[in-house]
């Protein structure tokens, strides 16, 4: 019998053993690694049939990415998921592998769900276990100098050195594709994607950036503001870990300070918002202890499953109504303002800073005494405005030419309709005028900026295949703020549509001045704006060339798809011949 009794504990000695992560079995010093996080998802898979690791599509690195799905019904469907009326909840990791308390806690939060028979009854539960798996095999333990362990991480760039945080709209990486074919196919309600901060010393572990609430569809912002963060923030004070909005200072230090965060699309809860989903990006604080950091993490990621198991119904209620919402909605917001007019107070755990020789350079340097830590009440500013609005068209046509802003729509579930006939069709024009571009590349882009458009209705020939899309859809925020071109992160700022920047002909001056004579001879209308024009600016009328020019640019010779933004907008209700 003690024979026995021997064997079975070895046994499940050995099987608790088989089931601790690598970062457990490094005694919490190191994060786990691609291949051995994979390894691990695959074992849970075929030990609990709670648990599915699919794959989609590929990153840069040649990998598919992995979700793992958690679902007590063991119903791996997302349609079946959604008929039944259960919530999803979508957690991303390693988008940079230097910032890993993710991808260790939620290997652990996987297996102590599953092995205690702990999965919540209406929310599944996807895990994205290492989003960049690119950076992750470029593997190190100093690119991130200021951070306090693991032992070894990998880097923020991915194979083609792209931050993919930045990649969301653009999608210059095939991990991008693959993760909206993930988001678009799961619909998840509440996203959460786990990262580390930088910046200033304080005495909290874990930070934390919502959605940021006047970018967010207004029934979905009150939930979020007056439930789910209050809650969050009580669930992990209980936990052992208060937390504090991310430390975004508008000073050197924090006590001058904090503004909320304003993600554009570009970056992963940006992206998400233009969907409806709340999104979430919790930061730890760089210099705790990297096992403090990944049980803050998994404590937190505990915090929402609680909050999405007690809330489902009225989280599912709140989707459905901010979809109808958007769906008809008349106005919709391309760009965000700060008001600093408008703050708050908030406490604030923080250490006291002071200045002292740098060991460098001899000049005063800034360090924070963390044998004096204090509790005081700073300001926070995080009210953002409206700084450009438009009125939504009745649909956007766009040639098919434009092959690579077409299937990124269609990944976005955006439902696009094709014209069955060559046909002209009156529409309203934006015609490009002022506009900055960066003078060093900003993510492989030379981004656009503080774009001026001249609105200009016109009829124009479309062809068989074209696209219209209407503005009648749930997706009409990623619809508006891709295709709208003065949008921060816009299709066109992100240069889908530089050539049409180009002119493709001209005229050979000597030629030309014999017919812009003429064309002023015969256009009495164009004799006057011209002579307006040499009134009113001197240099114009000192400059032959500018002259010709302004000839040219008034006539029939000058090629009328110059600056013209391909993207056109129909503002009547009319029949299309449609597929």
């Amino acid at each position: 019998m003690n024979k026995i009794f021997v064997f079975l504990l070895l046994l499940n000695t050995l099987h608790a053993l088989a089931q601790q992560t690598p970062y457990e079995k490094s005694s919490k010093r190191e994060t786990t690694t691609y291949g051995a996080a994979i390894s691990y998802y695959e074992s849970l898979a075929k030990s609990y049939p709670q648990a599915k690791l699919l794959t989609y599509g590929s990153t840069d690195f040649g990998k598919p990415l992995h979700l793992m799905v958690l679902s007590k019904d063991k119903i791996f469907d997302p349609a079946q998921i959604r008929k039944n009326n259960k919530r999803i909840l979508l957690i991303n990791n390693g988008i940079h592998p230097g910032e890993p308390e993710g991808i260790d806690a939620s290997m652990m939060l996987a297996r102590d769900l599953l092995k205690g028979n702990n999965l919540p009854k209406d929310v599944v539960i996807c895990i994205i276990p290492l989003y960049n798996i690119d950076g992750s095999f470029n593997r190190s333990g100093t690119s991130r100098a200021n951070q306090n362990g693991p032992v070894a991480y990998g880097f923020r760039g991915n194979s083609k050195n792209l931050d993919l945080n930045r990649d969301f709209i653009k999608t210059d990486s095939k991990n991008s594709a693959a993760f909206q074919l993930i988001f678009n196919t799961w619909k998840p309600e509440i996203f959460v994607d786990t990262h580390t901060s930088n910046g200033a010393d304080y005495q909290y572990v874990m930070t934390l950036i919502p959605t940021q609430k006047d970018k967010l569809n207004s029934i979905l912002s009150a939930y979020l503001t007056k439930t789910l963060v209050p809650d969050l923030y009580k669930g992990m004070e209980k936990r052992g870990y208060p937390m504090i909005p991310y430390v975004n200072a508008i000073g050197q230090t924090p006590e001058t300070g904090i503004t909320g965060f304003i993600e554009s699309p570009r970056y992963s809860t940006g992206y998400t918002t233009l969907h409806n989903s709340i999104g979430f990006m919790p930061e730890t604080h760089m210099l705790k202890p990297f096992d403090l950091r990944v049980d803050a993490t998994y404590k937190l990621l505990l915090t929402y499953i609680d909050i999405v198991q007690r809330d489902a119904k009225i989280i599912g209620i709140n989707k459905h109504k901010a979809d109808e919402f958007v769906a008809t909605q008349q106005e919709f917001a391309l760009e965000w303002t700060l008001n600093r007019k408008k703050g708050d107070s908030i406490p604030f755990k923080g250490f006291e800073a002071g200045k002292k020789p740098s060991a460098i350079s001899g000049v005063d340097r800034l360090y924070y005494d963390r044998s004096k830590p204090f509790t005081k009440t700073i300001k926070q500013w995080n009210n953002f405005e409206p700084s450009i609005s438009i009125q939504k068209p009745i649909a956007y046509i766009i040639p098919k030419a434009w092959d690579k802003a077409i299937t990124l729509l269609k990944l976005n579930n955006v439902k696009l309709k094709q014209l069955k006939a060559d046909v002209k069709i009156k529409v309203e024009s934006y015609y490009i005028g002022d506009f900055k571009t960066g003078t060093r590349p900003y993510e492989g882009h030379y981004l656009h900026s503080a774009l001026k458009v001249s609105p200009v209705e016109q009829t124009l020939q479309y062809y068989a295949g074209d696209y219209v899309i209407y503005a009648n859809q749930a997706s009409n925020r990623y619809i508006i703020e891709t295709l709208e071109p003065q949008a921060i992160d816009s299709y066109f700022n992100w240069n889908f549509f530089d050539s049409v920047l180009d002119m493709k002909e001209h005229y050979s001056a000597y030629v030309f001045e014999d017919t812009a004579a003429e064309l002023l001879k015969n256009n009495p209308a164009l004799q006057a704006k011209f002579e307006e024009k040499k009134s009113a600016d001197t240099a114009f009328a000192k400059s032959g060339s500018a002259q010709l020019e302004f000839v040219y640019k008034n006539s029939d010779y000058y090629e009328k798809t110059n600056n013209r933004y391909p993207v056109s907008r129909l503002m009547s209700n009319i029949k299309l011949d449609l597929k």
